[in-house]
Order: structure tokens, then C-alpha cells, then sequence
């Protein structure tokens, strides 16, 4: 059988999907879609109309030109290898979050390690008092958004409450059209138990988004991505967002968290206080469950947790390898893993 590859679509042979796929030598198309929150992607430019002051050259982390500049390698390098080991052009879809604005974005985009990639930028502000925002970026080759949309998150008796939007991008990703909602939900700075009303609040959100792109769209399919800042089995993944670690008896309404199993075999995106948590999620609609009418369908999810993102000496060690530990430049990376999608349909399905 012969095998084209076009970079991030890849015709693969029984041999690669034998677990996803019960028919021998059917061809297939791959996607990988992802999500990272690359913590505190700051520039070192201050802002009036946020409180940016810890990440610039005179702040509290001494945040000049050239560790702004190693950090966006670091980022970048770490997103040029996302789903290479199965698509030769990595992620076609990646949502971000903790940038400080698009400008960050568009330097992240033009490093070498991904400037051939021609990524483009979904962004909007978000009124987050320290100015954070979420985004994605995408390759135009394989997805193309007709449509994007930022929702703002309030809590009426909160009257100073200011958090992240959620970003929803709607767009054709081979011939499919797909929606992505991309999070940062309330942390728990406070206590989880006090904070949590504040993730439900916009664990609430995210469901009304998704209930009112089913009422347009049948079989809408759907990707729900973001640092939630909180586990698959918390209330309001579980209750309020309506996401099930099951894929038996999913119900229509309900949506697949592919990373709910991978938590309860204790394994996770962050880590604090020496416990671990699975805080970054790609949840995904029944219809990319199923496959239905020949689109894109889950093959796999990803944490990706190589051994140079984890820190190996000292306080932190086993821990991902961030930025700043304790108030001490490190250089690392981030205080998350990242995430991705593997999704494959047939070809000529459509």
C-alpha cells in the first residue's frame, strides 16, 4: 500500500491503528490538536492597564529582553515537537494560555523552531487584572476559521471580579467542521473549596457555549481545551460542564474526557504540594467519539511530559521545569505539561 504524507495529514496503514480501527489495511488521515498553558508568557513592555509590573526589566523577576527572548525558545521548542512522533508537521491547532497579549504570540510564532509551520493567531484581550489571556494559534494549510468569538466570564455579585475569556474559534479542518472553546478557568488561589463557585460559574459558561453550538450544528463537533484548574472528577468537570470519563452509554448530551482515566491512574499535568493534578484537558463532543458521518474521530490522548520539562535536582525535583521556582530564575519551561489530541478519519469519508 502505498503512503503520502502531507505533513500533518498522514495516510497510515492497519499497522499504526490496529488499536483504534478493527478493519485491516484501511487508510487513514491524522489531526493532532493540542493545548498549553505556557506560563506567564510576559513581554517586557509595561502595561498601564494591568498589573504587569512583575515581568518587566526593573520588577520582581528582573524580566528583561534576554530571558523574555529564552523564553520564547523554550516555548517554541517544546511546541515544534507536539505529535511529531506520529504527524512530521506536529500541531495544526494549538490553544494557549497565560500570554500576555498577541504580541507575544506573534514573537512565539516567528522563532525558527516554528516560523516554517506559518502559524496564525486567534487572540482577543481579556480584562484578567494581571493582563493573561488565552489564544490559539493554527496552520492555515489544514484549518481555516470562519468564525471566532471571545466570552466574557462575570459573576454579578463579584462586581470586581475579572478573569479570562473563553475563546471560541468555529473553522473547517479537512472538510470538517469543527469548534474549539479555549479556557483558563478561576485558579484556587484561597482554597479550592473557595474558589470552586467561581470555576462552576464558568464551567457553566463553557456548557451554555456548547449547548448553543448543538442547536445549530448537529452532531457538532466539539473540542472543550484549557488549564481548568481543576481535575477530571471535580464537580464542575463532572456535573456543570457534563463531561463523562466513559465512553459506554455516552449520553447525547454529554461530553468525552479522554483524560479523566489517565487521572485516576494518578497521573497529571502540574503538580503542587507534592500531589499531582490533571489541570490541562482536551474534552471532546459524542460525535468525535463516534466518527459520525465519516469525520474525525479520537485516537488518542497525549500528555506530553518528556524528561527535559521536568526539573531534576533540588525542592522541585520530579516536578515540571518551570520558569521560576521559589522566586529564582530557573529558565525552564512551564509549570504545565501539554496536552494534545490524536484524531483520524477515513479517507475519502467525505
Amino acid at each position: 500500500m502505498n503512503k503520502k504524507i502531507t505533513l500533518i495529514f498522514i495516510t497510515l496503514s492497519f499497522l499504526i491503528l490496529r488499536e483504534a480501527m478493527a478493519q485491516d489495511k484501511e487508510e487513514y488521515k491524522l489531526a493532532c490538536i493540542g493545548f498549553y498553558n505556557v506560563e506567564n508568557l510576559f513581554d517586557t513592555i509595561n502595561d498601564p492597564k494591568t498589573n504587569d509590573e512583575e515581568y518587566l526589566p526593573d520588577g520582581a523577576n528582573a524580566w528583561t529582553n534576554k530571558r523574555f527572548s529564552e523564553k520564547l525558545e523554550n516555548m517554541a521548542h517544546v511546541i515544534s515537537l507536539l505529535g511529531t512522533e506520529i504527524t512530521p508537521d506536529g500541531v495544526a491547532i494549538l490553544g494557549l494560555s497565560e500570554i500576555e497579549n498577541k504580541y507575544v504570540v506573534e514573537e512565539l510564532i516567528k522563532t525558527p523552531a516554528l516560523k516554517k509551520r506559518n502559524y496564525k493567531i486567534v487572540h482577543y484581550d481579556s480584562p484578567d487584572y494581571r493582563g493573561v489571556d488565552v489564544g490559539l494559534i493554527y496552520q492555515p494549510k489544514y484549518f481555516q476559521p470562519f468564525n471566532t468569538k471571545s466570552y466574557n466570564l462575570s459573576i454579578p455579585e463579584l462586581i470586581d471580579f475579572k478573569t479570562r475569556d473563553q475563546l471560541v474559534v468555529s473553522g473547517v479542518l479537512d472538510k470538517d467542521t469543527i469548534h474549539i472553546i479555549v479556557n483558563h478557568w478561576p485558579s484556587r488561589r484561597g482554597g479550592t473549596a473557595r474558589s470552586q463557585p467561581r470555576r462552576i460559574t464558568a464551567a457553566d459558561l463553557s456548557r451554555h457555549i456548547v449547548d448553543s453550538l448543538n442547536m445549530v450544528y448537529q452532531d457538532a463537533k466539539i473540542f472543550v481545551m484549557g488549564d481548568f484548574n481543576d481535575n477530571p472528577t471535580d464537580i464542575s468537570i463532572k456535573k456543570h460542564l457534563k463531561a463523562s470519563g466513559k465512553t459506554e452509554k455516552l449520553k447525547e448530551e454529554e461530553l468525552y474526557n479522554p483524560y479523566e482515566p489517565i487521572f485516576k491512574k494518578g497521573i497529571g499535568t502540574t503538580a503542587y504540594r507534592d500531589v499531582w493534578n490533571l489541570f490541562d484537558m482536551i474534552i471532546i463532543s459524542e460525535s468525535l467519539v463516534t466518527g459520525k458521518n465519516g469525520g474525525f474521530k479520537l485516537y488518542k490522548p497525549v500528555i506530553f511530559s518528556k524528561e527535559f520539562l521536568i526539573q531534576q535536582s533540588g525542592r522541585y525535583k520530579g516536578y515540571p521545569f518551570r520558569t521560576f521556582g521559589g522566586g529564582v530564575y530557573l529558565g525552564g519551561y512551564s509549570d504545565h505539561f501539554p496536552v494534545y489530541l490524536f484524531m483520524v478519519k477515513k479517507v475519502n469519508s467525505q
